[in-house]
């Protein structure tokens, strides 16, 4: 059985969506899976004077996201597999994952994380704000640790549904306004079927390397 830990921040409810989705897919495949959020790195909204981004802020982080636990590096290194979700911030990963990642030195230091299959995906404002630097910025995280990047490439007809297309990982694109009560309503049901086929993919990826790296 592979076991894929589906870590991710959320600051209106995009990125949680797709994670949900995603550990959602990885249990339907007979993965043993840890959905994790990233913790906050600081208190309260980062935008106090857009009301509407920070209700829609407020909303997701006091509601449901509440109950997904905090990843720690302990589920990195119980990982065989880890799929990764972040906004793009001004085209790369999120403070809050960032920072997590800060904390990986000592597994890394082991190679705790070599040869693990890893994939990742996004959210933006905007179709071309930043959505496959947001990615690439993982990717080279990726690089250093000796880890497996398994991308969706074009190996799928849902990757080349309107809404989707990037081949670097699936990019939601969220709209520049975050709406009060209607968390993630542009994440389009052809991104969640994307995201479950990038998540079935990196597991049987991690099922190959974890058969063969035994013999």
């Amino acid at each position: 059985m592979t076991n894929v830990a589906i870590v991710y921040y959320s600051a209106t409810g995009n990125i949680h969506k797709l994670a949900v989705a995603a550990a959602e897919a990885a249990e339907a495949a007979g993965a043993q899976v840890r959905l994790r959020r990233v913790a906050e790195i600081q208190e309260g909204t980062l935008a106090p004077n857009y009301a509407e981004w920070t209700q829609a802020y407020e909303e997701h982080t006091g509601g449901s996201s509440r109950e997904v636990e905090i990843a720690t590096i302990d589920d990195l290194d119980w990982a065989d597999a880890i799929i990764w979700g972040t906004p793009g911030r001004y085209g790369a990963m999120a403070g809050p994952l960032k920072h997590f990642i800060d904390q990986t030195f000592e597994l890394h230091a082991r190679a705790g994380l070599k040869n693990k299959a890893m994939s990742s995906f996004t959210s933006t404002g905007t179709q071309h704000g930043g959505q496959e630097s947001t990615i690439l910025s993982l990717s080279n995280v990726f690089y250093h640790w000796g880890a497996i990047i398994v991308p969706p490439g074009v190996t799928d007809p849902i990757l080349l549904a309107p809404s989707n297309g990037n081949p670097y990982g699936v990019s939601a694109t969220s709209g520049i306004q975050a709406v009060p009560g209607q968390l993630a309503h542009n994440v389009t049901e052809d991104n969640l079927a994307a995201i479950g086929y990038q998540t079935v993919r990196t597991l049987e990826i991690a099922a190959a390397l974890k058969q063969g790296l035994k013999k």
